[in-house]
């Protein structure tokens, strides 16, 4: 069975075709990182017309990679939320018209649950139930996953999510966009003990994060260094914001694992990609004795690999969307009780 999947939720467009919804026939991501970097962010305006431009020539280019016709395809499978909302209607509208003209179902897809089932995508695969943390820049949150499309919100952030947090630090820093990985380079020459910093929640015995108040923290450090008259330790200060928001993430997953007693984690989203961060959970599996599922960073970042994963999921269970299909800018997910 070949499935086609879309995703168009920030600024990746991205096509990928499954077979049998684990093997990757082909899987293209292109990248908006240069035209948002001149702004320090993504603009969402800007956003939706690039996905128009290149949705297209995409979807032809993956189809000609994995050496498929537009007839072998069986499904199509969307992100429909959560995200831009102009960038999600681009990405469904693209496989609505797909799905009417070549009359294959339609499959909507939760951006957040395909995160976490992209560990699916490797030869070892995470056996239910587990923990899936996901972590990027729009999101970062927990949850006890039961069954592929059956999952359960144990915490999420209050606030800024970590991905976000780590971009305006680096905004702050006038250190260019995407934040996340500039930061991470300049951490490798820094001192992590070098700056207290706060860790947010972490004495706290619910599962949710908060990164707003480390960012003002920050801010607060550079102010005080400014009005002196004194140098800023970019690189000391990089290592110490880098292990502050690991360790936030690091210690309440762990929590998470000891009350729930479930033995395998998966940690999932952007930052997952994080070389500190992907260190101190193999660190703390070896220790603590519990199994950990890392996807590859490609497979980490925005890609729709991992939205075929979940789309199969609803196709083998006949959970077909219409072509009334909406766009949702937020995910509500029943807590884990």
């Amino acid at each position: 069975m070949k499935l086609l999947a879309l995703e168009t939720s920030c600024d990746e467009t991205a096509f990928a075709i499954l077979e049998d919804g684990e093997r990757v026939l082909a899987n293209l991501v292109a990248s908006q990182e240069e035209l948002h970097r001149r702004y320090g962010g993504i603009v969402p305006e800007l956003a939706s017309r690039k996905h128009m431009e290149l949705i297209l020539p995409l979807a032809y280019e993956t189809l000609e990679k994995a050496g498929t016709l537009l007839t072998q395809i069986e499904a199509v499978a969307v992100t429909n939320g959560p995200g831009l909302i102009g960038s999600l209607v681009i990405g469904v509208s693209f496989a609505k018209a797909l799905s009417f003209a070549q009359k294959i179902p339609l499959l909507a897809v939760d951006h957040i649950n395909a995160h976490f089932l992209a560990a699916f995508l490797e030869e070892k695969k995470p056996p239910f139930p587990f923990l899936a943390l996901v972590v990027s820049g729009g999101h970062t949150a927990l949850f006890l996953v039961e069954d592929y499309l059956k999952f359960y919100l144990l915490g999420q952030t209050r606030d800024d999510a970590a991905g976000e947090a780590f971009d305006k630090v680096a905004k702050l820093l006038g250190l260019g966009y995407p934040g996340g990985r500039i930061i991470s380079r300049l951490a490798e020459k820094g001192d992590p003990q070098s700056i207290p910093l706060p860790r947010p929640l972490l004495d706290k015995e619910n599962f949710d994060f908060s990164f707003s108040g480390l960012k003002t923290a920050v801010v607060n450090f550079v102010k005080g260094l400014k009005k002196k008259g004194l140098p800023i330790p970019v690189h000391d200060l990089c290592a110490s914001f880098e292990a502050a928001v690991v360790e936030v993430l690091v210690t309440k997953t762990l929590k998470a694992l000891s009350v729930t007693r479930v033995q395998d984690l998966v940690i999932a989203g952007g930052v997952a990609a994080n070389k500190r961060l992907r260190k101190e959970f193999q660190e703390a599996a070896q220790k603590m004795g519990f199994r950990l599922f890392l996807p590859r960073p490609e497979f980490c970042t925005d890609n729709a690999a991992m939205v075929g994963v979940a789309g199969y999921q609803k196709w083998l269970r006949g959970e077909f969307a219409g072509l009334d299909l909406d766009v949702y800018a937020r995910s509500q997910f029943p807590r884990y009780k």
